[in-house]
């Protein structure tokens, strides 16, 4: 009895003890959770760190001229810790705090003092230690906030968090916006040279060791990274700002007056291929205006139309098949028809645009642009054997892209005789005149380049070398495609063809100008419209495509018009105005272009008095004081017999040009550019011998002219 109750008694007691242990367990439990959490929560926190990356500064890429295109500049997070040093006691943070609220609200005007104030205390109340107070904070304004109050107490005590980040931004904003390019992080393969250089300009991100305080919220544990980033590469290309800006606006402007629905530029330099502006604007039908949305230069291939004559005109020519003055009947328009022989049915009608006459020479057929010449004379030189022209094409690389530094190129379709959808019928008189090929704008405009260039087929250029911290680390030199295109011959014929387009043919009137010549092709080309596709109905692209100056060819350039759905639809009228408003500033701008100025042939009296030409009425008041009499000479080169006097010639010109200061003395010069809207910039002493801008060329007020005094 005594055994079992002693052993009864030990099992109570243990049980006891089992008890009052767990209980001694959830009474610690309790203490732990509710007494002691925060302490040890924010312990465990302190415990949890990560690194995360720092995006490293990318590139600029810069104009040809130095110009930024594309930079980064610092953009900053600001953060606070509520309980920093400074503001540790309540005493202290409210003493303070209003103070604060009040300069956020007036430097950023967003919120009211109250409610500044408001956001702070409740962030205090739930001890934030990385609270937001802005993003996208400039430079500048970060150096003001550093000296409002709280934060001017110092890096610890103040409890300012700064986070660096970069914002991309383009200084000249939308010029050569698609070219340029963006990186955007949801875009997995970022446009133009953004894209194409990405691996240079983006540079070598960095590291911060990050610390996870409550709330889950993560703060940097330093100031500093703790792996250093690596700035990106600066890019140069080769767009000239001012360029772009002249043929962006010349594109806009004839875009908005035809209303079509996109156009593009490209001005090429013909001997290094390296692009000098490109423009592309795309009708949004929204607002009716027009945006930078796609790179057509690069990425549009289409039928080009008649600026393909080029090419089969060159073919003939190079293979010996007809001579410029070859005699074609382009039957007044046409139509010239193509007949099955097993059907008897039309399988092809050519018509011209406008009544060009009978018989004409193969020459006059390329200037005015006539398809029935053009369809006639290939059909005649490879009807038997069309693989030879196509080849003839092929040698040229036209079926193959120009490997571009910047991606989205389309890709060119040149048909031939054993491609799939070949017509024994039809492909080769469409191909020789536009039609079934493809070519991108970029392209065709490499093609005729070729020609300006002296046979040599350069291809584009966008980037012109990469540097880094100032230093030069790769250049990128013109690559050539073609070294001769075709033989010597050929080619002195095919520029004469050109030539004579805008001096007697369908470029005549909007084109051709008195200060340097041009030469090129004019293109118009049925394209699908929409779901009515070809016919009566379909829409049109017209182009122009050439270089100047032709005697000595300095640039090259495309333009195309999509869909004018105003005026006439002929390239002409169309595409011509932009390449004459863009060449004829270009020309005038650059005064590297060689000048062939017609001299003055003097009769007799061949050495007069040296003088500086000025103002009218004192010139004459002076000649008639020593008792000269003054001879009053042409503009017009010709021969002037001085004999009986001083040749003297009155200061004209007309209003909105730029004045001859030829001559003149630097206050003469000065003077009269001055009253003209110009700036001067005047380098040397004595007499103006040259000045940068010809006489007569149409310059907006403001442009800034040099003139060299000798």
């Amino acid at each position: 009895m005594n055994i079992r109750a002693n052993i009864l008694m030990r099992v109570y007691l243990a049980f006891g003890l089992i008890v009052l242990f767990a209980l001694a367990v959830v009474v610690q439990l309790c203490r732990v959770q509710f007494v002691q959490g925060k302490k040890w929560s924010a312990m465990a926190d302190s415990l949890s760190t990560k690194y995360v990356t720092v995006d490293a500064s990318r590139g600029n890429i810069l104009a040809v001229d130095g110009s930024l295109l594309a930079t980064s500049v610092p953009e900053y997070e600001l953060h606070m810790d509520m309980l920093a040093a400074g503001i540790e006691s309540q005493a202290n943070f409210d003493l303070r705090i209003d103070s604060l609220a009040g300069k956020l609200s007036s430097f950023f005007g967003d919120h009211s003092t109250r409610e500044y104030s408001r956001m702070l205390r409740n962030a205090r109340a739930d001890s934030a230690r990385y609270q937001l107070i802005r993003r996208k904070v400039t430079y500048q304004q970060l150096k003001a906030i550093r000296k409002f109050p709280v934060f001017n107490l110092g890096k610890y005590k103040g409890g300012l968090i700064v986070i660096a980040k970069n914002k991309r931004i383009m200084p000249f904003q939308s010029l050569a916006a698609r070219t340029i390019g963006y990186k955007n992080e949801n875009v997995d393969n970022p446009v133009g040279l953004e894209g194409a250089y990405a691996d240079y300009i983006n540079g070598e991100n960095g590291k911060r060791l990050m610390q996870r305080i409550a709330g889950g919220v993560w703060t940097p544990v330093n100031e500093d990274d703790e792996v250093a980033t690596v700035d990106g590469a600066d890019i140069v290309s080769t767009l000239d700002v001012n360029f772009q800006d002249v043929a962006q606006k010349a594109l806009r402007h004839q875009l908005d007056s035809i209303q079509a629905d996109f156009g593009t530029v490209v001005l090429m330099e013909t001997a290094t291929g390296e692009i000098r502006a490109i423009a592309n604007l795309t009708r949004d039908p929204k607002d009716n205006k027009y945006y930078e949305k796609q790179n057509y230069a690069i990425s549009y291939a289409a039928e080009p139309g008649s600026t393909f004559k080029l090419a089969s005109y060159m073919a003939l020519l190079d293979d010996n098949k007809i001579d410029t003055g070859k005699q074609v009947d382009v039957m007044h328009g046409g139509p010239y028809q193509i007949i099955n022989p097993r059907n008897g049915r039309v399988a092809l009608r050519v018509r011209d645009a406008a009544d060009e006459g009978g018989v004409i020479s193969a020459r006059r057929a390329f200037e005015l642009s006539s398809n029935i010449g053009a369809v006639k004379l290939v059909l005649g030189g490879y009807a038997n054997n069309p693989k030879a022209f196509t080849d003839k094409l092929y040698s040229w690389h036209l079926q193959e892209k120009n490997r571009l530094q910047i991606r989205g190129e389309g890709q060119p379709v040149i048909k031939n005789p054993g491609s799939k959808h070949w017509n024994k019928l039809q492909s080769l008189a469409q191909i020789a005149y536009g039609y079934e090929s493809k070519l991108t704008p970029l392209q065709m405009l490499t093609f005729y380049n070729s020609v300006a260039n002296n046979g040599k087929m350069v291809a584009p250029v966008f980037v012109r070398e990469i540097r880094r911290l100032g230093n030069t680390v790769e250049r990128f030199p013109a690559r050539v495609i073609n070294p001769q295109v075709c033989s010597p011959e050929a080619l002195v014929k095919v520029k004469s063809l050109l030539e004579g387009v805008v001096q007697e043919g369908t470029g005549k009137t909007h084109i051709k100008n008195k200060l340097y010549t041009v030469a090129g092709k004019t293109g118009t080309a049925q394209i699908a419209n929409g779901s009515l596709g070809y016919g009566s109905k379909s829409a049109h692209q017209a182009s122009f495509c050439g270089y100047f100056p032709a005697n000595d060819p300095k640039y090259s350039m495309i333009v195309v018009i999509s869909n004018p759905r105003k005026g006439l639809h002929l390239a002409a009228w169309v595409a011509g105005p932009v390449f004459r408003k863009i060449a004829d500033r270009v020309y005038a701008q650059d005064i590297a272009i060689k000048r062939t100025e017609a001299p003055m042939n003097l009769v007799g009296n061949t050495h007069p008095p040296k003088i500086k030409e000025g103002d009218n009425k004192a010139v004459k008041q002076v000649y008639s004081k020593l008792g000269m009499k003054p001879m009053y000479a042409s503009n017009e080169p010709v021969s002037v017999d001085t004999s009986a006097g001083l040749p003297f010639e009155a200061s004209k010109f007309k209003k909105g040009t730029v004045p001859s200061v030829t001559g003149m003395g630097l206050s003469d010069a000065m003077y009269a550019l001055s009253n003209a809207g110009y700036k001067i910039n005047a380098r040397g002493s004595g007499v103006v011998a040259s000045q940068s801008v010809t006489t007569g060329s149409a310059m907006p007020k403001g442009s800034t002219i040099t003139i060299v005094l000798e």
